[in-house]
């Protein structure tokens, strides 16, 4: 795999992660650096403090025995005496002083030490005049301090050890508080950053929801309490569903406009045929009808379909079936037809309030031109659809006839004055709202048509 491929890969998988992840990513990478580059920085200086106050023991021992060294070379047995052995007697506390005459040790002799020099050079302790020399080193498991003099008697060593582990315990003692207290530390910072994603990011959450709502039709518009950061966002959202609003009352007012333009010549055109036997047998009308309905159809798809509609609203279904049962109620009042409505009050549908009476007017005008006695309407609802079923006791359809019953311009009965637009337009404009339409035989002996909606 080349390092190009690699490389758009990351930036790929990079991209797909959500905002709360690129930032708790990013902050668990930058938390946990600063984390290490402090533990390190800590570890150096608790070490050199550490390392310091184990000079400044040796370096008292030191001082103290330098005091018994004369400065002939020789040394003063009694002060040494008075001094003491400053052994701790334990294997490693000890000291010795050479000197060209003799060489003296504590309890514990340290003898020949392989030494080597790690620390750096007169800068602990009190020895930093010229002839003293101070230098800290190892020797095997041994912390070494060592003091270099030169008398008129000749070179004099004082040199005091300390075990190694002594070092390594204190520093460990140091550094292991210090180590907990850090990564007690990352748990609350990471515990912290949790906490401020979850509070940055809840207006991106409002802000989704403001959205669903539009969406829905609860809502016209996005509300702009927001934070400055999303304000923008927010007028540029309410910008296009202006635009958009405009888009479709221009488009209506188009639809409109044609629907007048085309309709009268073809009112005058359906007068001048019905005059003076022009059309005797009636099929020039009935292409003028066809016509007639064609239009219509291709009207009510360009006008439930046109671009840049903005979220449709909600709209309570039990007050336009109650509207529409009392108008066929009127057109049809020689037949005596009972209308059942079984609708709550407070259901509703996402869709244009227009397009909805088109659709519900349809169904039942369909089922009122056959129904026997009885037509019945009813809601259910159906995970994020409402149901709307519209049954009527007239003689129903065959099989093969329920798929012709929603093609365009087919009509099953020449009875009547229709033109078999009318469940063809309420399947299309059901589909361009999300919903659907199908038809079956009902209990009831009629047709039933099944209208889906969104809620």
């Amino acid at each position: 795999m080349s390092i190009l491929h690699l490389r758009k890969r990351i930036v790929t998988s990079l991209a797909e992660i959500s905002i709360r992840g690129r930032l708790l990513f990013t902050g668990t990478i930058l938390t946990a650096a600063a984390l290490v580059a402090a533990s390190l920085s800590v570890e150096a200086v608790l070490d050199t403090y550490v390392r310091r106050s184990i000079n400044q023991s040796l370096d008292g021992q030191i001082g103290l025995l330098a005091r018994s060294v004369r400065t002939d070379g020789s040394i003063d047995r009694d002060m040494l005496s008075e001094i003491g052995p400053f052994t701790q007697y334990r294997r490693g506390w000890s000291w010795r002083i050479e000197t060209p005459r003799m060489v003296v040790n504590s309890t514990e002799v340290i003898g020949t030490l392989d030494f080597r020099e790690e620390g750096p050079r007169g800068r602990e302790g009190h020895f930093r005049a010229l002839p003293d020399l101070l230098r800290t080193g190892r020797s095997g498991d041994l912390y070494v301090r060592m003091l270099d003099r030169q008398t008129p008697g000749g070179s004099v060593r004082i040199t005091a050890t300390a075990p190694h582990a002594v070092y390594e315990r204190l520093r460990t003692a140091a550094v292991r508080p210090v180590l907990l207290i850090l990564g007690g530390l990352s748990i609350v910072l990471l515990a912290t950053s949790l906490l401020q994603l979850q509070i940055g990011l809840r207006p991106l959450v409002r802000l989704k929801r403001s959205l669903e709502e539009v969406r829905r039709g609860r809502l016209a518009r996005v509300p702009g309490d927001q934070p400055s950061e999303l304000r923008a966002v927010v007028e540029e959202t309410n910008d296009l569903l202006d635009e958009n609003e405009a888009s479709l009352e221009r488009a209506r007012s188009h639809v409109a406009n044609l629907a007048h333009s085309l309709k009268t010549p073809l009112a005058t055109l359906r007068v001048k045929l019905s005059d003076n036997g022009k059309d005797p047998d009636g099929e020039l009308s009935l292409l003028v009808a066809q016509i007639d309905g064609a239009i219509r159809h291709h009207l009510g798809r360009a006008r439930a379909a046109s671009p840049g509609a903005p979220g449709r609203a909600c709209v309570l279904l039990a007050p336009v079936v109650a509207d529409l049962f009392a108008a066929l109620q009127r057109i049809y009042i020689d037949r005596n037809l009972a209308f059942h409505m079984a609708v709550p009050r407070d259901m509703s549908v996402r869709c244009d309030p227009q397009d909805l009476s088109e659709m519900l007017g349809n169904l039942l005008d369909n089922a009122a031109k056959w129904a026997a006695t009885q037509i019945r309407i009813t809601a259910t609802q159906q995970d994020r659809a409402i149901a709307i079923v519209v049954e009527e006791d007239g003689p129903g359809l065959s099989g093969p006839a329920l798929g012709l019953a929603l093609l365009p311009g087919q009509r099953l009965d020449e009875r009547g004055d229709g033109h078999g637009f009318g469940l063809s337009i309420t399947r299309e404009l059901a589909e361009l709202h999300g919903g659907a339409l199908y038809l079956e035989n009902s209990d009831m002996g009629g047709l039933r048509a099944v209208l889906s909606l969104p809620r």
